[in-house]
């Protein structure tokens, strides 16, 4: 069975790509968040970063030929923008601890 044939995988893609979704609009918002609102905010897109970094990391470990190339074609993609996969995390990491330094001055 192929790396996409997978129930649990597409499942949980759809699933990652909603949620992700659904944060990123609900971040239209996060100027007019109260304090405890924005850390809320932050822990949810903590944990999306998490979630994400595994599912790529499934795709990074599995020996089948389709998965590899979608992480060849994202790699590409962020390559465009001279960043890698690790450096993508990274800087997301370092947005988020920002944010976190703002909502406690």
């Amino acid at each position: 069975m192929g790396f996409f044939d997978s129930d649990i995988i597409q499942q949980e893609a759809k699933q990652l790509f909603e949620d992700y979704q659904a944060l990123i609009e609900l971040g239209k918002g996060y100027g007019k968040f109260d304090r405890e609102g924005k850390k809320l905010f932050i822990e949810q897109m903590e944990n999306m970063m998490e979630r994400y970094r595994i599912f790529m990391k499934r795709f990074e470990l599995s020996e089948d030929f389709m998965a590899q190339m979608t992480m060849e074609q994202l790699k590409t993609q962020l390559n465009q923008f001279g960043v890698t996969p690790q450096q993508m995390f990274e800087q997301m990491h370092v947005t988020l601890e920002r944010m976190k330094a703002d909502i406690e001055k």
